[in-house]
């Protein structure tokens, strides 16, 4: 049997009955939660009688709705109880407790008599009583009865127009909690306010409408001291209370000062581990900026866990140029706060990491070892590999004279696999003239759209990056989304035709990098829009210049190709000229030192063909060579030069490290090539119907015209590896 007292369970009830009333109008998200934990379908604004019927399996379901009934039963006579007197002492007048009672006792049979069928909501009918009922406080010479039940018109209206703005605004909670929080700021001091969080008026009031001033100043104070308990509160100020805007304002001042306080390399590295707990996305204050500045924090540490100086020094590029990138953004933004929060911020980082970055230069060219400067298998960019691109004037100024003609072709730029196509269009903004706007898009990427509007925005999107990389950026607007949505490509011939009018004098070269890609999408969505979309650029918008850049001629393509490109000219892309390479071998950056005997760069040549990736990657090598034999003591650092040996001996490094790039090349044969192939290497002689294999093999670069001798040495090797291994 249980020993506790009637009395003790009686006022249990209560307290649970004012600590119900007290979430209502203070907690209604404690409300809610604890509501869920009851029955997970029930909200505070319904009627919990609604749910009689499992009453008898819920028993916290079936005391709730008791609670509930009883709550709207006594709250109005409580409330009369309380504005009487002070409705007296206001108005000078006797209160009438004659109507007042009556309609009470009115309102508690209705109760009685309909308990559990009124579909009213309780938060709404507590709100609106307490308010009407608070509101005759203010209501001189009206009683509040008939405010509330008899009087129409303009006292009802005053009433009601009283009662919203005491009632939804909550002035009457929110004037102590004003005074409140200036207390709290104004009593204890910067070190002390950390002390005061638990004490903010949103831990006792978490639906405060008005706005309180000087939450966000103590919080972010409050960091300094204690980041945990800031970060409690700001965690509990999004999930608990309606004061979002307040948690965001104080995210963006612990971000801002974190930011400013960077003084050393170390500090900025230490900025992404530092700042990890800001939620993602982050605040709306922060904008596009604090991620930005996240990653140049993780960009400028793998700069710190490179292997040499000179590594450190390279990868710091990336950082440099995006804080750059940053802070042109940010003087064109129209968003003061952020320029002003942000913008010393990036300048600071910015000296910072030109700083460190000179340091580096220094210890690099003190170091023993050999820089490793030689970019093998992605495609150089020339923000971070600056001049490490050698040669192609012929296609620069090809293209240039091309674009600059009265009516320019269609330009194809075509060649194998890591020939430098991709580099050269990265590059081509740098070496023409300033009227053309080259537009690098990346087909391969766009073509993973599955719709025409996916490939559409994934264009109009390239488009508008590709303009803001630009030397001389050009800011782009974007096309109209609904239309962009309705009819994908005519949306995008009318936004072309917008960029074309809002830059007269300027010419656009379209540069469609992995062409090919096209295909796929046509025969994906079984539609030649795309291609009708070109086809219409080419004839009706002059100021439009199309460059395909790809592995294929249109003659190894499907035939309706030849239908959309019909005045086409062909740019091949082929190995480097031999001066080109040895420039590139010896030369790769300024002041290199020079490390290879005259024999072993015509070694790396004859092996290579001069194809650049294979120049650039037997280099790399080399130097990786040359470092450990001068960590081992095995050569001295400043004597080492590479020899005919030390290129003979990277080769089978050099066949594994390139196995992608080979393995792609022969898998893009045909039976009859590879038989051919096989043939050769076990000496054999072609024979006249192996003529039409030799054209299709020497056009791909891989046999001499002749037939009997592969152009790459390194190839060759690969292939007869290859053959060993079946």
């Amino acid at each position: 049997m249980s020993n506790t007292s009637p009395t003790s369970v009686f006022w249990n009830y209560v307290v649970e009955c004012l600590r119900l009333l007290y979430w209502i109008y203070f907690k209604p998200f404690t409300f809610e939660r604890w509501l869920s934990d009851i029955h997970p379908e029930l909200k505070p604004r319904d009627n919990p009688f609604d749910k009689r019927a499992e009453f008898r399996i819920n028993p916290r379901l079936r005391r709730y709705a008791g609670q509930v009934w009883w709550l709207i039963a006594i709250v109005p006579m409580f409330a009369v109880l309380l504005v009487a007197p002070v409705y007296t002492l206001i108005s000078g007048e006797s209160f009438d407790w004659f109507k007042s009672c009556s309609f009470l006792m009115g309102w508690f049979i209705g109760r009685v008599l309909d308990r559990g069928g009124n579909k009213n909501r309780l938060v709404i009918i507590l709100v609106a009583i307490l308010a009407l009922f608070l509101a005759a406080i203010f209501l001189s010479g009206v009683a509040f009865v008939v405010a509330f039940g008899v009087a129409f018109g303009v006292a009802l209206g005053v009433a009601l127009g009283v009662a919203f703005i005491l009632g939804v605004l909550r002035v009457y909670f929110w004037l102590p909690e004003l005074l409140w929080i200036l207390t709290l700021f104004l009593l204890f001091p910067n070190e002390k306010r950390v002390n005061c969080l638990r004490y903010l008026p949103p831990r006792f009031d978490e639906l405060i409408i008005l706005p309180l001033p000087f939450m966000d100043v103590m919080i972010v104070e409050a960091y300094g001291k204690n980041p945990d308990a800031a970060r409690e509160t700001i965690n509990y100020l999004i999930t608990s209370t309606n004061q979002q805007k307040v948690a965001a304002q104080a995210i963006s001042g612990i971000a801002v000062d974190i930011l400013n306080r960077c003084q050393r390399l170390s500090d900025i590295v230490d900025i992404a581990n530092q700042l990890a707990w800001i939620p993602s996305p982050p605040p709306k204050e922060l904008g596009a900026v604090l991620p930005q500045f996240l990653d140049i924090s993780q960009n400028v540490r793998a700069s710190e866990e490179a292997t040499s100086p000179y590594r450190k020094y390279e990868l710091l590029n990336i950082p440099i140029n995006a804080l750059r990138q940053l802070g042109q953004s940010l003087a064109l933004t129209k968003n003061a706060r952020v320029v002003v929060s942000f913008g010393n911020t990036a300048q600071s980082w910015l000296t910072i990491l030109e700083t460190a970055q000179r340091t580096l230069e220094e210890q690099a060219q003190q170091s023993k070892e050999i820089r490793q400067v030689y970019i093998a298998g992605n495609s150089l960019d020339p923000e971070t590999a600056r001049n490490r691109f050698k040669g192609r004037i012929d296609i620069f100024r090809e293209i240039e004279t091309l674009a600059l003609s009265e009516q320019p072709p269609v330009l194809l730029l075509y060649g194998g696999r890591r020939t430098g196509k991709t580099s050269a269009l990265k590059y081509l903004p740098y070496r023409i003239q300033a009227n053309i706007v080259p537009l690098l898009v990346d087909l391969q990427g766009a073509a993973s759209a599955t719709t025409l509007k996916g490939l559409a925005e994934n264009l109009a999107q390239q488009i508008i990056e590709a303009a803001r990389r630009l030397p001389r950026r050009v800011y782009l607007p974007h096309p109209n989304a609904n239309k962009l949505a309705e009819d994908p490509f005519p949306a995008l011939q009318t936004w072309l035709a917008e960029i074309e009018r809002n830059n007269s004098g300027k010419q656009f070269l379209l540069c469609l990098d992995e062409y090919e890609r096209l295909g796929e999408v046509v025969e994906a969505t079984s539609s030649r829009a795309p291609l009708n979309f070109i086809r219409n650029l080419l004839q009706h918008q002059r100021k439009w210049i199309l460059l395909f850049s790809g592995s294929q001629e249109l003659s190894e393509l499907d035939d309706y190709w030849s239908d959309y490109l019909i005045n086409t000219r062909a740019l091949r892309m082929t190995y480097l000229h031999e001066l080109e390479a040895r420039d590139l071998i010896q030369q790769p950056v300024e002041n290199f030192r020079d490390i290879y005997e005259p024999t072993a760069v015509n070694e790396i040549i004859q092996l290579t063909r001069c194809q650049p990736y294979l120049v650039q990657l037997v280099c790399y090598e080399l130097v990786e060579l040359l470092n450990r034999d001068i960590r081992r003591n095995r050569r001295e650092a400043d004597t080492a030069k590479v020899t005919v040996q030390d290129v003979k001996e990277v080769i089978p490094i050099v066949l594994e490290r390139g196995d992608q790039y080979f393995r792609e090349l022969w898998r893009s044969l045909t039976d009859s090539d590879r038989s051919l192939l096989r043939r050769i290497i076990h000496g054999e002689t072609p024979t006249p119907q192996d003529k039409g294999v030799i054209r299709k093999l020497t056009r791909k670069e891989i046999l001499t015209p002749e037939g009997n001798a592969f152009q790459v040495p390194l190839v060759q090797k690969y292939i007869e590896q290859l053959l060993e291994e079946e």
